[in-house]
């Protein structure tokens, strides 16, 4: 079984965070951290999920690749979906998608590089299984 708590460690200590949630690839939730938020993040990722998707699909109309990550920024806060990316192409490679909520003085870039190798590990952790 995957310790998704010792996973997502890292994240919850940079500077500025407030929750989040890994999803499988069709928006299951398999992980939640909501203590800080007072909101639903369950809601709120599922929300983000599909509107990913439905922006993933109008990259792919215009001719673009499948997009990485989708970003919401207000005067609040920055709101985060990250698809686990890796160098696989088989079967047995396990997309998840992490989201994230930060406070607008948070550190974004040191949360987008965490996100992403823990979206990788995760990845390939439920792979094994």
């Amino acid at each position: 079984m995957i310790d998704f708590n010792s996973r997502m460690e890292k994240l919850r200590k940079v500077n500025g965070y407030l929750g989040s949630a890994i999803l499988n690839y069709s928006g299951e939730t398999l992980y939640i951290d909501e203590e800080n938020t007072g909101a639903d993040i369950g809601y709120a990722s599922a929300i983000f999920n599909d509107s990913f998707r439905q922006i993933n699909e109008a990259s792919l109309d215009v001719g673009f690749s499948d997009i990485a990550s989708f970003e919401t920024k207000t005067e609040d806060g920055h709101v985060f979906l990250m698809k686990s990316a890796g160098a696989h192409s088989n079967e047995s490679f396990s997309k998840i998608d992490i989201f994230c909520i930060f406070r607008d003085d948070g550190n974004i870039a040191l949360a987008k590089m965490i996100m992403d190798k823990s979206s990788k590990l995760i990845s390939d952790e439920l792979s094994q299984l």
